[in-house]
């Protein structure tokens, strides 16, 4: 068995490609459209957004509506990284629990993603 994607909720899924498209690189599927959209990673992974209607993001820290998957991403500068994505519309909750270890932002459908440093990633 091998994991061919990884399909989020949203409520744009162009949108929301757009958004992971600028933040990691990774290239539009050929596929992609108005209810659905992805976005092809290494070794073909799909990393796929479906419409969803009357969406509801998650809520974080609290679990009235639980945030149900996220995604981490290794960085080599986290301040940067945070910096770079916050302007692309990611948003940054209050609660950030990792300290100087890792940073939670929210992508443009509410769902949480985590930023690590690379070099942690190998220690």
């Amino acid at each position: 068995m091998r994991l061919t994607a990884i399909t989020l909720d949203c409520p744009d899924p162009p949108a929301l490609a757009a958004f992971y498209a600028c933040a990691t690189g990774l290239p539009l599927h050929d596929a992609s459209g108005v209810d659905f959209a992805g976005l092809v990673g290494a070794g073909g992974l799909l990393l796929g957004f479906q419409r969803v209607d009357d969406y509801e993001p998650p809520r974080r820290p609290g679990q009235s509506v639980p945030q149900q998957i996220h995604l981490d991403f290794a960085v080599d500068d986290l301040d940067a990284a945070e910096r770079r994505l916050l302007e692309l519309g990611a948003g940054k909750p209050e609660s950030q629990p990792g300290g100087d270890r890792w940073r939670v932002l929210t992508d443009l459908a509410g769902h949480p993603f985590c930023l690590t440093l690379a070099k942690a990633e190998r220690t």
